[in-house]
């Protein structure tokens, strides 16, 4: 009984002894290969153990973003219904968008209209509302912060445009009017095609102070002070000279997340259209790309077609976010 339990634990050793030499020959064996080997197969060795804590995330990354953007870019050049095989059509859903669907290039115009607009103007306004905070005292700056961010917390904050803008005279906005004698009946906001897309492009504007306004906070938060004090010794007079050489530069990591953000925000536009002037809007006057998308792909199920729309949404957010970073690497210089 002795002899049993006194040659357990000498075979568990001397397993896990084996085990141990075994796993540092094989170690040794890859760092001997990989020195043979170019300079990227020595790279991921050193850096095998921050490869395999970032396994988990690009193994999601692969499935649920690469996959589909592959399988999206596939479908385009198909007709499928998601009753039939996929059939290869080639470009004709391409030459139909451009050449047949007069729909498409009105979502176009609009989409380029507001990405016109609300993009380089709630870029700018969420830096410069930034700027503004970062100067306020440390006990008034969270505050004011969490009033300019409040729009995009708010799940529901797109209702008290449809209160501004009612189409009765009960409407904040007609009540205005018609209180100042300017107009003498009220006027009809959500279904004048005039009006719409003017009406969008406001309430876009106010909802961009998001994730992006935070990140431009947190990028003027952590600028370097000392910066200042040496600039001002080289010859920087005033502010605006701070800006451009100093802060900017300092902050260009930031820039650039907020300038993805805003890219997205503004090619993406399609619940504030459907939420303001319904699903069509009238005449299509607020129609975007995306509500073209949603049309074909959740609504008639043209996969194929939709996945074509999809398709140039991407590579347009893809063309603008090269733009971006080239415009801003230039900050500074």
């Amino acid at each position: 009984m002795e002899n049993s339990i006194n040659k357990e634990p000498n075979f568990l050793v001397k397993g896990w002894k084996k085990f141990t030499n075994w796993w540092n020959e094989t170690g040794r064996k890859i760092d001997k290969w990989s020195k043979r080997g170019k300079p990227i197969r020595r790279k991921l060795y050193l850096n095998r153990t921050l490869y395999l804590m970032m396994f988990p995330f690009l193994l999601l990354f692969l499935f649920f973003t690469v996959i589909p953007v592959l399988m999206s870019l596939y479908l385009s050049f198909t007709y499928y219904n998601m009753l039939e095989t996929p059939k290869f059509i080639w470009f004709s859903n391409y030459l139909t968008l451009f050449l047949d669907d007069q729909i498409f290039i009105t979502a176009l115009k609009n989409t380029v209209i507001l990405a016109v607009i609300t993009g380089p103007v709630g870029y700018i306004m969420a830096f410069v509302f930034a700027w503004l905070i970062n100067e306020l005292p440390d006990r008034i700056r969270p505050i004011i912060t969490l009033v300019f961010y409040a729009p995009s917390l708010a799940g529901n904050a797109l209702a008290i445009w449809t209160y501004i803008f009612s189409s009765d005279s009960y409407g904040y906005a007609n009540a205005f009017l018609v209180s100042f004698g300017l107009i003498q009946e009220p006027i009809q906001w959500l279904t004048n095609t005039k009006y719409i897309l003017a009406i969008v492009i406001i309430v876009q504007l106010w909802m961009s102070l998001g994730v992006n306004f935070l990140s431009l906070v947190a990028g003027l938060k952590g600028v370097d002070k000392t910066l200042y004090e040496a600039a001002a010794v080289d010859g920087v007079k005033n502010r605006w000279q701070e800006l451009w050489y100093i802060t900017l530069p300092s902050m260009k990591p930031q820039l650039v997340f907020s300038a993805v953000i805003q890219i997205s925000g503004t090619l993406g536009i399609g619940s504030i259209t459907v939420s303001l002037a319904g699903f069509p809007s009238v005449d299509y006057a607020a129609h975007t790309i995306v509500n073209h998308l949603q049309d074909y792909g959740n609504l008639r199920f043209e996969m194929g077609y939709a996945s074509a729309i999809a398709t140039l949404l991407f590579l347009a957010s893809i063309g603008l976010n090269k733009l971006i970073r080239k415009i801003i690497s230039k900050v500074g210089e």
